[in-house]
């Protein structure tokens, strides 16, 4: 008699292999309650690389795009990106010495044409050709 309570206790608590297969394996065609559409397939994990930051880099370097960039420190540095690595990119300078600069010191990076006429003309927030004193 005990036996007998002790087998239905378990089979409440914890079904059994065979229900738990029939259940996970769904008929073609069932829904899953929801609006009676079909289930969805779990998508597949996301890519680790895009490869985009790889194809903004040798575009740059192919076009020899004059570029900005802005360390984590504030200082801004200008030139054409001659290659790059996993960790590191070279900078050629026309008015310095060509610098390896790491990748986690880079806050960001633009194409000098694109900021550069906003970035020269403000000064402090005024323009460069006014005085301070207005």
């Amino acid at each position: 008699m005990k036996d007998i309570a002790d087998s239905n206790n378990r089979k409440l608590i914890r079904p059994s292999l065979s229900k738990l297969r029939q259940r996970s394996v769904a008929p073609k065609g069932h829904t899953n309650g929801h609006n009676g559409a079909p289930p969805r397939e779990r998508r597949g994990t996301p890519p680790g690389q895009t490869n985009a930051e790889s194809f903004y880099y040798i575009k740059q370097m192919q076009n020899q795009t004059a570029m900005v960039v802005v360390l984590t420190d504030g200082e801004i540095l200008k030139g054409v990106i001659e290659w790059y690595d996993k960790c590191c990119l070279k900078l050629n300078r026309e008015d310095g010495a060509n610098l390896v600069i790491y990748k986690e010191s880079i806050k960001y990076l633009y194409k000098a044409a694109e900021k550069g006429a906003k970035s020269e003309t403000l000064v402090n927030g005024a323009a460069a050709g006014e005085s301070m004193t207005a």
